[in-house]
């Protein structure tokens, strides 16, 4: 997995000056960081080593790759904006016992919770196709992509009861299934899996958003947005 590099100011500056613009000429990239000619030689050619900035003769343009990260800017005050972060949480059921397959999460944050599992989406990925992979990651079951069942949108908003900071910001694409094969893995390097009943999880230390998501097991709920607050056992 690729992760972007972090950039100079000045650099900020030229990906804010190319959004607005087809090209500009090595001069006025030089004008748009108030720097000197050799300082300013120095953060284009890093920009263009970063493939966000293409050079055809004498202009110069974003990349693909530099338009998608400089569209992040927040142009008032050139900083990049913080995102909501994508991912799933995956329901499982076992069709013969009607237990579902919950995860005891033994990392932080929120070491020892019980929950339904589930994983970021990454670059590319449809979200039937991450719930196979981190299904197949995190508990060794096989599911086929064509088999999951979309049950709708949760995003929680999670501030910190003491100093009031959001601490995480997550859109949830909640995936059922009960069709899946292969034995299961009851332990992992950052959890334990169990078939549970819903009761069961209930009597155990649990997310808050933990029956918002059950309710999920047997109907489509469509978007639900919350504000939650979590103290010292995030």
């Amino acid at each position: 997995m690729s992760h972007e590099a972090k950039i100079h100011e000045a650099q900020t500056k030229i990906l804010r000056e190319l959004l607005f613009v087809p090209t500009v000429n090595f001069a006025g990239l030089v004008k748009i960081t108030a720097l000197d000619g050799d300082h300013a030689k120095f953060h284009i050619k890093r920009l263009v080593e970063l493939g966000y900035v293409n050079k055809k003769g004498s202009n110069y343009s974003l990349s693909a790759k530099g338009k998608e990260y400089a569209n992040k800017l927040d142009t008032d005050d050139n900083t990049i904006e913080r995102q909501p972060k994508s991912t799933t949480i995956i329901i499982i059921k076992n069709p013969k016992n009607g237990k579902f397959l919950i995860q005891q999460r033994l990392k932080n944050p929120y070491y020892g919770f019980y929950t339904f599992f589930g994983g970021k989406i990454r670059w590319g990925e449809t979200v039937p196709e991450t719930a196979t992979r981190e299904t197949l990651e995190e508990t060794g079951l096989a599911v086929d992509p064509k088999d999951w069942q979309w049950r709708g949108v949760y995003h929680e908003i999670a501030h910190h009861s003491g100093s009031n900071e959001i601490v995480e910001d997550k859109i949830f694409f909640i995936m059922y299934t009960d069709k899946y094969s292969g034995e299961l893995t009851a332990d992992f390097e950052s959890g334990r899996n169990a078939w549970m009943t819903l009761d069961e999880v209930r009597c155990e230390k649990r997310f808050h958003s933990f029956d918002i998501e059950a309710s999920a097991a047997d109907k489509n709920i469509g978007l639900i947005e919350r504000r939650d607050e979590y103290g010292d056992e995030f």
